[in-house]
């Protein structure tokens, strides 16, 4: 005998709420629709599935046992209609976002973990890339969003980039260079020095080459290469080497007083960092809530890192 799984759900209600009319009302449901229901289970098995003459309800062993599995029924049903809700407002899903290595490094990992704290059945999947490759892996569905700078993006891309800060690139250094005891800086001084060299096809390497091209050189000494941010820093810490970075993520590490800026302006376009997105994607509700943390946080630094650039890179 086969038995309809949505009877068992409502034999089950019955049997927890103690009465018909409750568990109607816990599932949803007409009085007289879970009566039927009761009666035509009754009259299938052809045994009684609750005792007569007893209030609140009391099941039989055989309806008791028969409402065990109508509650492993409805506690499941619960279990995936919260589900559905957590999905639906951003509570669970899987975030997969792109883009430039030392920017994601000093900057996005940590609102990863902000949302994450606060929506901890999100999971975040962060991948590196530089503009070409973050337009391909949008393309090919890989990423659901990219952070990375832009200086142009054409019309008819069917892409979509909001800004959350000015692009701006500088010459970084240990805090106890010697290039900052001096009163007037030298551009051309800057030659003098080792360098840390940029991820090659970054803009950070475009802006570099842009930079000796200024100061008239061929060829600048490229000391050390290929490292992460974290090595990037420990080297110029313990060194006085140069290299360029993000004025953004020099901001990240101003509390450490490890690195800093110097008052140098590099030449490169202008240039913003932003979320990139396909324009007509159908997203899941969690990308749209990290999207709005992202933004928000942005938001909130953004006064903080211009008054930071005003005071350390061109007060000297």
């Amino acid at each position: 005998m086969k038995l309809d799984e949505r009877h068992l759900v409502q034999l089950a209600a019955v049997v927890q709420a103690g009465g018909v009319t409750e568990a109607a009302i816990l599932l949803g449901m007409t009085q007289p629709a879970v009566s039927r229901t009761i009666a035509m289970m009754e009259q299938r098995i052809g045994e009684p599935l609750f005792v007569k003459g007893r209030r609140p309800l009391q099941p039989t062993a055989l309806g008791q046992a028969l409402a065990s599995h109508g509650q492993t029924m409805l506690a499941a049903s619960r279990k995936a209609s919260a589900l559905v809700a957590g999905f639906q407002k951003g509570a669970f899903g899987v975030v997969r976002v792109g883009g430039s290595p030392f920017f994601s490094d000093a900057l996005i990992s940590g609102m990863i973990a902000e949302f994450q704290d606060r929506r901890p059945d999100v999971r975040v999947e962060q991948s590196y890339g530089y503009l070409g490759q973050l337009r391909a892996a949008l393309d090919a569905d890989r990423i659901d969003i990219a952070i990375c700078p832009i200086d142009v993006l054409k019309e008819g891309s069917g892409l979509r980039f909001d800004v959350v800060l000015p692009g701006r690139n500088v010459v970084a250094c240990r805090t106890t260079h010697p290039l900052l005891m001096k009163r007037r800086l030298d551009p051309a001084s800057l030659l003098d020095y080792p360098w840390v060299g940029p991820p090659e096809g970054s803009p950070l390497y475009a802006d570099l080459n842009s930079l000796a091209l200024s100061l008239g050189a061929t060829e600048i000494k490229i000391r050390y290469s290929g490292g992460s941010l974290s090595s990037a820093i420990n080297y110029l810490k313990s060194s006085d080497a140069l290299t360029v970075l993000p004025h953004s993520v020099v901001f990240a590490y101003r509390n450490e007083k490890s690195i800093t800026a110097l008052p140098v302006r590099i030449p490169h376009p202008e240039r913003a960092l932003g979320i990139l997105q396909q324009s007509n994607a159908t997203r899941a509700p969690a990308v749209d809530a990290f999207v709005a943390h992202v933004t928000k946080r942005f938001k909130d630094l953004a006064l903080l890192i211009e008054r930071h650039e005003k005071a350390i890179v061109w007060g000297l």
